[in-house]
């Protein structure tokens, strides 16, 4: 999937000479927690929640206490100063934001949102701004696909399906599991090596087409002793 997939087209928006009130009535007005901000249609900077934490009104402003930060960083300080008592947006902003594409990777995308801890990402054709990709479209698309559950199969066409996915993927038990499928119950034997391969392995089973239950009888093989121990 491509961020043009899910992003929203025209988006909210303010210019570097709004002020910071209005700035803030609109993100409440549409419960966003952030706003591209454009000048001529092309994006030149965010303002978000955060932005608007530390200030003068609420007494959250930074501390300019102590003698060693004027001597040492007057510069930081002026800065901290203008942010948190600044009218205009362009005061406030976080300049220079980071930005995807339409065509960028949904995955690529995603993981900017992690990593930088944003909830929102403003999306851009060369420096015009077409779009927002939130964290919330994320979550609307991963409800569709949840509900959209793939086509009920026979037992064997689940057993075939729990025995590809099994094979796909490096962490599967080295000894193999074992799966036989009746009556639309999944039935799983064999050994693994730690708990986290179990819950795998029972995932798998879980979300194969026409399968209603899964039976554990996987046994769990201690690494270091070489114990044997039985599902709980």
């Amino acid at each position: 999937m491509l961020v043009s997939d899910l992003m929203k087209p025209d988006p909210a928006t303010v210019a570097p000479e709004t002020y910071v009130v209005d700035a803030a009535r609109i993100m409440l007005a549409l419960h966003v927690s952030g706003l591209p901000v454009v000048e001529a249609g092309h994006l030149v900077g965010m303002i978000t929640e955060g932005d608007l934490l530390r200030r003068n009104e609420i007494d959250t402003a930074p501390d300019e206490t102590g003698w060693w930060r004027s001597f040492f960083t007057p510069s930081r300080l002026a800065e901290d100063y203008v942010h948190s008592h600044g009218r205009h947006v362009r005061e406030v902003m976080s300049a220079k934001p980071v930005s995807v594409t339409p065509a960028t990777p949904l995955a690529e995308a995603v993981t900017l949102l992690l990593e930088k801890k944003f909830k929102r990402l403003p999306v851009v054709q060369g420096d015009t701004l077409v779009g927002m990709l939130c964290r919330a479209d994320l979550l609307g698309a991963l409800v569709h696909k949840m509900i959209a559950l793939p086509k009920a199969t026979d037992d064997a066409g689940a057993k075939a399906y729990i025995e590809k996915e099994l094979a796909s993927h490096s962490w599967t038990p080295k000894q193999g599991v074992r799966v036989q499928v009746r009556d639309h119950v999944a039935i799983l034997e064999g050994s693994i090596f730690a708990d986290a391969e179990r819950q795998a392995v029972l995932v798998i089973a879980e979300n194969a087409p026409g399968v209603a239950k899964v039976v554990d009888n996987l046994v769990y093989v201690d690494p270091g002793s070489g114990l044997a121990f039985p599902a709980a």
